[in-house]
């Protein structure tokens, strides 16, 4: 497996991901369309946000990842892995990747609003818990989780 800047013509792909990572977790499919904006990436993201994707030898996307970037800190804006490969290291590739790209702008934060099923993976990787932010449907609260970027 290697990790590659993604393309806009990954955008389907990615997209495609994302759902099915966010399927595993058993939600609702009414809850899913109401997230249907949330996990589309399109091509326009792709050109303008660093978008990084795990990729197999035969090519297969099997994860990504989005970063933006807030002053001096970096937000994750999407972390996704195909349910296939969750518990194989994939995730861990792309979450050190990520925290490199943060370190090589000399970022001292990387934020994350996670999935609640997720939290535990983030907190494993050296992430810890700042509070809770709202999320749909209403009365959903995601953890809000910070990684201090330049521990290594």
């Amino acid at each position: 497996m290697r990790i590659r800047r993604a393309v806009a013509d990954d955008a389907a792909a990615l997209t495609a991901i994302a759902h099915a990572a966010k399927r595993h977790w058993g939600y609702p499919e009414a809850w899913i369309a109401l997230w249907q904006r949330d996990l589309t990436v399109t091509p326009t993201f792709v050109e303008r946000y660093p978008v990084y994707g795990a990729v197999e030898v035969d090519g297969l996307l099997v994860g990504f990842y989005a970063l933006l970037f807030a002053g001096a800190d970096c937000e994750l804006e999407h972390f996704w892995v195909v349910p296939a490969r969750m518990g194989g290291g994939v995730g861990r590739a792309l979450f050190e990747h990520a925290l490199e790209r943060c370190r090589a702008i000399d970022a001292r934060r990387l934020w994350i609003t996670a999935d609640p099923n997720a939290e535990g993976f983030y907190r494993t990787l050296g992430a810890r818990r700042v509070g809770e932010v709202p999320s749909t449907p209403a009365g959903r609260l995601l953890p809000r989780l910070e990684r201090v970027t330049l521990e290594r």
